[in-house]
């Protein structure tokens, strides 16, 4: 499987660490694995929007999931 590099902001990371200590998930990788698979499948649900599919846009931009700037919506 290929490895992928991310930086969060620490609100973020702080809610992946206490998802894994309740128990939600076995570990870290485990959590941000099924969390970005299920913001993707919601995402892909949703449809880009107008402006994110024309012209010169491809639907994913730097600025996070779902249009929100600091942002990962899951």
């Amino acid at each position: 499987m290929p490895k992928v590099e991310i930086t969060v902001p620490e609100h973020i990371e702080m809610q992946i660490t206490q998802l894994v200590e309740r128990g939600e998930f076995l570990n870290r990788e485990e959590a941000i694995e099924e969390l970005i698979s299920t913001g993707l499948k919601a995402y892909k649900a949703s449809g880009p929007s107008e402006e994110e599919d024309g012209p010169g846009g491809s639907g994913y931009e730097d600025d996070g999931m779902m249009g929100h700037d600091d942002e990962y919506v899951f």
